[in-house]
């Protein structure tokens, strides 16, 4: 269903909201990423990171299996107990050292595992939480598979660079071969009758073309290698998905928390500095002519008729804070007449189509027509726009809400304004907000809700 609406607004919004926002361009190179990667320092530290996986995994796996092994054995006794929680513990350690390297090296940033919480104070509720700490059998998995990789990885690495560095540079050193070696160059065949050298002119150029080649693409196996790396510390050495997901949840119910106290202040603000006041005013006013009456009859009416008045005034700003709380018009018809109602009261012409079978959850239904709300009164107050258009579709499990404007454009929801809030209020819901604004337009603004059922919540 679609309709035009476009009548005076009066919703307030954050400034700033829309308008040129500074943008940051990328650097430009002189050169292809192919051509200057064997010049960058970030592969010479991927290739440090590999040269120290070696001696590191080395020295992981030589722990893990030594401490688990004697662990394991003297289980029998109860000498095991604590030297398998040693173990563990050792390997979460180690395992906040590869943390570091992997930040340092490769620029991967890996929050910490989540913490230990012995259920008392002691040894023996230490050793227990250490063994029953999902993050710490991770790290032991961790040292465990590392040491084979890193032998792999260490001697691709270090083969591919010393073959390539050693062919790119040969028209400079090949003279050593016949002046020490006692051979005309490098032996590339040879058996008890025959051999093949590389001396001639000719093949020594096109030994040095190949080892530029070789050159050129190391460090880009390097950087494939590293990829199994970062794979493995945030796998294994970073917080498990349950725990991201719980740190979420704690961050989405502050939001919401947040949110819900600043509505109350706002309510709280609307009233008493309106109805309230004007409740207060009219009673007085009530007052004044109930002594008058007798008196002045002609004043008393006269305070009465603009008693009247300020009642009227009154319910109205009470229907308006009603419709800030939840609109009466959401319950009883949904999201088509509640956004036509919104866009009725929008400066600019606005298109609503909503295209829904049935009714989402009423907790998400109001979230959604709120997050229209506000981006309406975005287009009203900033945008300089002709037209705007609302729509509003279901697709699989999620409920899909699109404002487009043909306004100025640059809206920036990096920079602290309401789009910032609307995005945190939107996440504390699993949603999303997506901004498309190029300066001078059009603004596109997408947001993404979980789609639950009106059913299954009533």
């Amino acid at each position: 269903m679609a309709t035009e609406y476009g009548q005076d607004h009066g919703f307030g919004g954050g400034p700033g909201l829309l308008g040129d926002a500074g943008r940051t361009h990328p650097r430009r190179h002189r050169l292809p990423a192919g051509l200057r990667a064997p010049f960058e320092a970030r592969s010479w530290r991927e290739f440090g990171h590999v040269l120290l996986g070696l001696p590191i995994g080395i020295l992981l796996f030589t722990y893990a299996v030594t401490m688990v092994s004697l662990g394991a054995g003297l289980l029998v006794t109860f000498l095991g107990v604590p030297v398998l929680a040693a173990a563990l513990a050792g390997c979460r350690g180690l395992g906040a050292m590869e943390r570091a390297r992997a930040r340092a090296l490769l620029g991967l940033r890996v929050g910490e595992p989540e913490p230990l919480r012995p259920a008392k104070r002691g040894a023996m509720s230490w050793m227990g939480a250490v063994l029953k700490s999902g993050s710490s059998w991770r790290s032991l998995l961790y040292a465990l598979l590392h040491m084979p990789w890193a032998v792999f990885s260490f001697s691709v690495a270090v083969v591919m660079w010393s073959c390539a560095l050693t062919m790119l540079t040969y028209p400079l050193w090949f003279w050593v071969l016949p002046a020490y070696a006692g051979q005309s160059g490098i032996q590339l065949y040879g058996d008890e009758t025959h051999a093949v050298f590389l001396d001639n002119p000719f093949e020594i150029t096109v030994t040095a073309l190949v080892g530029l080649l070789v050159t050129l693409a190391a460090p880009w196996v390097v950087r494939a290698l590293t990829v199994v790396d970062r794979l493995l510390v945030i796998g294994l050495l970073g917080p498990s998905p349950l725990a991201t997901r719980v740190v979420e949840l704690e961050s989405d119910r502050g939001v919401v928390v947040d949110t819900a106290a600043a509505d109350l202040r706002r309510i709280e603000r609307d009233l008493h500095d309106g109805a309230q006041a004007r409740l207060v005013g009219l009673a007085m006013d009530l007052g004044l002519a109930k002594e008058k009456l007798k008196e002045d009859p002609d004043a008393a009416a006269r305070m009465v008729d603009e008693a009247h008045g300020e009642v009227k005034t009154a319910l109205q700003e009470l229907r308006d804070l009603a419709r800030g709380i939840h609109p009466a018009v959401l319950t009883d018809r949904g999201l088509d007449a509640a956004l036509s109602s919104v866009a009725s009261r929008c400066p600019v012409p606005v298109r609503v189509e909503v295209d829904l079978a049935e009714r989402p959850a009423s907790a998400i239904e109001g979230i959604a027509y709120f997050t229209v709300s506000e981006l309406l009164q975005n287009v009203g107050k900033h945008a300089r726009a002709r037209s705007a258009a609302v729509e509003v579709w279901r697709a699989g499990d999620r409920l899909m809400l699109q404002v487009v404007d043909d306004g100025v454009g640059g809206a920036d929801p990096s920079g602290g304004s309401g789009l910032t809030g609307l995005a945190e209020r939107l996440g504390a819901v699993d949603g999303i907000l997506a901004v498309d604004s190029p300066a001078g337009g059009p603004t596109r603004v997408t947001a993404e809700l979980p789609w639950r059922d009106a059913l299954t919540t009533r």
